[in-house]
């Protein structure tokens, strides 16, 4: 929270980290080994705020959906909102990366597939 007791701009990416994580889990893989090759780095992030969000206590909701799909990366489109009110909308594209090799990947067919799970 800021000093005009906002959300900070640092609080509104980690809620957006947050929403990743836990699309994550059902994307990345399970075994630490497999993750090192198969997992995703944000390479470039878009963010326009749209009304100000003070600390409440009532539940913000952080829809992520997935929108274009290439080879090697894909976009996520964000919104941080409550039942009336939208604070953020953000874009982030996704790198397919492997950590081990430190490089950009190509999506595999799986991950294409579950991907298509999180579209509009």
């Amino acid at each position: 929270m800021d000093l005009n007791g906002y959300i900070s701009n640092a609080g509104y990416t980690r809620y957006l980290e947050e929403g990743r994580m836990s699309m994550f889990a059902d994307l990345a893989p399970e075994d630490p080994r497999s993750r090192l090759v198969n997992n995703f780095l944000v390479a470039e992030h878009t963010i326009r705020f749209t009304n100000p969000l003070t600390y409440q206590r009532t539940p913000i909701s952080v829809i992520l959906t997935v929108g274009e799909v290439r080879a090697a990366a894909f976009t996520l489109e964000c919104e941080i909102r409550d039942q009336g009110t939208t604070y953020l909308k953000a874009r982030t594209l996704m790198a397919a990366y492997d950590l081990a090799m430190r490089r950009t990947r190509r999506l595999s067919e799986s991950e294409t597939e579950r991907l298509s799970r999180y579209k509009s």
